[in-house]
């Protein structure tokens, strides 16, 4: 009852962060454009098991809204769906799924702006796990998530000085996953819970030719989490400068050194007389009331970094670096390029210190304020690359992908490194994109701690995504998705995962009343077990308010 009454609590505080959203874009002034467009669907559909030759056919009604907002002070897109699928027999019980995604940033006075995120989506819990393409019924290791994040930002300036300041508070809820699927004999990890976070930042620079030949700056942020599993605690500041060289009208040097501290806590669980650990009713670890708060990552000391920043032009910006942090080398950089009014490319490498909810929270912030939308009720997931609707241009350029984030779920942390690349346009009635990166995780968790079973592990994902769209006259159009995941874990006995999955939908307007007819082929394979093979087809009606 705990767990359910957690989950109704989460889904209120993603639809307050969605209405909040939409309520302060509608709000600003001057909106270019702005649109609200509630729903309700009816659809039929047939997911069929081609491996084991199974069919599940079940009715679904569903409740909706897209909305955005692009003015001279916001920016902002809503984008919610809450299905309720309704089984044609006693197998599986009827299901509720909620999918959806708000970005929104505001310009409240000079100098002042808030924004703000939510999401709600499934995803995988154990990166071990099955790999299933449709979220169908009672489907293996699958989680539903749910997170928000808000809060200011101000610049300003003081003579030739520029200051700026920003706090964020996210949260992030996960409901207690199916069966994860698991090879037999493979230990299961922790099931993540809930966590809260903020974040608080602050720099003052000035610009090269303002008071020196070089550029400098000043900045500090601090940044804590508590998570519910295990007392997980999270905490790190920073506090460094920077000088910025320019080499030439198109390219310049930059070099920085500060000192940073971080720290990440957990308790032991709970264990019986046998030694194993203690499970409550959703399946998570007791926490042992009496166990110390023992220490899964810790650093304290100095950290530097040198790069050269390459600008062309306003429209092209390359960022490449390496320097000295978490105890070793670091590599991080960027790429973003707005090839044309209707093109964009945005490639970031990075490193960091990481945890789910933190990662989650700014992951969302890198999501476009507009972003592209599919009438495919498959692919309304939210959980792989996202796509911006305005690619070369206002509110927020390409787009971003959230694999690494839910390349698995769980509560320790974990220094994170990788690559994601986006790019996408929008050309007259097409619009399309591709996504593709690499992630790997080292988790950092307590060693010889009761419950624990990842100390020092690797877990590494490659993902890729293709979206393209094509509106074939004013009232119908026709999307379709690839994608393709591989998962390897460094855990004792793991094999690699792989899964890929297309997806396809004719839509078509009759005024306020529309039809969607959409069909999916997905398949995943984990070793030692048979590759699965499924697919989905749905035809159903939608009456826009």
């Amino acid at each position: 009852m705990a767990s359910r009454d957690n989950g109704v609590r989460m889904r209120r505080h993603f639809g307050c962060g969605v209405a909040m959203a939409a309520l302060v874009a509608s709000g600003a002034a001057e909106a270019r454009s702005r649109y609200v467009r509630p729903y309700v669907e009816l659809t039929q559909v047939v997911a069929a098991d081609l491996t084991n030759d199974e069919v599940l056919t079940y009715s679904q009604v569903a409740v909706g809204v897209d909305a955005g907002l692009s003015g001279r002070n916001a920016e902002g897109q809503v984008s919610y769906r809450y299905e309720r699928r309704i089984q044609w027999n006693d197998r599986y019980a009827d299901d509720g799924v909620h999918t959806g995604l708000a970005r929104a940033s505001v310009t409240v006075a000079p100098g002042l702006a808030l924004e703000g995120g939510a999401i709600a989506t499934r995803a995988r819990s154990d990166i071990r796990g099955a790999a299933p393409g449709t979220f169908v019924g009672q489907v293996d290791n699958l989680t539903q998530v749910y997170s928000l994040y808000a809060g200011p930002s101000v610049t300003t300036q003081a003579g030739p000085v520029r200051i700026a300041a920003s706090a964020f508070a996210g949260y992030t809820k996960v409901e207690v996953p199916n069966a994860t699927g698991l090879a037999p004999g493979q230990q299961r990890l922790d099931y993540y819970d809930d966590s809260k976070n903020v974040i608080a930042q602050a720099s003052a620079g000035v610009a090269a030719g303002a008071v020196l030949p070089v550029g400098v700056s000043v900045s500090g942020a601090y940044e804590r989490e508590e998570a519910g599993q295990l007392g997980q605690k999270y905490e790190g500041y920073f506090a460094r400068a920077d000088v910025t060289l320019p080499v030439s009208r198109t390219a310049a040097l930059r070099a920085g050194a500060g000192y940073e501290k971080i720290k990440a806590t957990q308790r032991d669980a709970l264990v019986d007389a046998a030694g194993n650990p203690v499970l409550d009713a959703n399946g998570r670890f007791v926490t042992n009331p009496g166990s110390p708060e023992r220490i899964a990552y810790n650093t304290d000391g100095l950290i530097y970094d040198a790069g050269v920043i390459w600008r062309p032009s306003p429209r092209f910006e390359l960022q490449a670096n390496a320097g000295y942090r978490y105890g070793g080398e670091t590599y991080f950089g960027s790429l973003n390029w707005n090839m044309a009014r209707d093109t964009g490319l945005q490639v970031v490498l990075y490193d960091g210190i990481g945890t789910f909810g933190r990662q989650l929270r700014n992951g969302l912030r890198d999501l476009p304020t507009a972003f592209q939308g599919s009438a495919n009720p498959f692919g309304q997931q939210f959980n792989g690359c996202i796509f911006g609707s305005n690619p070369g241009g206002a509110g927020g350029g390409a787009g971003d992908c959230l694999n690494d984030v839910f390349q698995s779920i769980s509560t320790a942390s974990y220094r994170a490194r990788g690559v994601d690349g986006v790019i996408s346009t929008r050309q007259g009635r097409t619009a399309y994109g591709f996504g593709a990166g690499y992630s790997n995780r080292r988790l950092n968790v307590p060693q010889l701690a009761p419950g624990t079973v990842a100390y020092g592990i690797t877990d590494e994902s490659y993902y890729a995504q293709l979206f393209w769209s094509r509106a074939l006259s004013r009232v119908s159009q026709v999307d379709a998705n690839l994608f393709a995941n591989y998962y390897e874990s460094g855990l004792p006995g793991a094999d690699g995962v792989f899964n890929l999955g297309a997806t396809g939908t004719y839509s078509h307007q009759f005024g306020r009343l529309g039809t969607v007819a959409s069909l999916g082929v997905y398949t995943f394979d984990q070793e030692r077990f048979e590759s699965q093979w499924s697919a989905q087809a749905l035809l159903g009606a939608r009456y826009t308010f």
